[in-house]
């Protein structure tokens, strides 16, 4: 049977979500205009819409289905 090899993450979701967004957001600013540009800024806002999820689960207000 294989084991699964465990990694404890040193940060949150959150800050390498942020830290990844920054970088993509860079790369995408030195681009022209087309393809590759465009298919960074969908992943940014992809990435921008999980966060907003991620902070709508960990939000107080959320309650468990009854």
């Amino acid at each position: 049977m294989k084991h699964r090899r465990r990694f404890k993450q040193q940060t949150t979701l959150q800050d390498r979500v942020a830290a990844w967004a920054k970088e993509v957001q860079e790369q995408a600013a030195k681009l022209p205009p087309g393809p590759e540009r465009d298919a960074l800024l969908k992943k940014l806002r992809q990435v921008d819409v999980a966060s907003h999820l991620d902070d709508w689960m960990r939000s107080p207000g959320l309650q468990p289905p009854i």
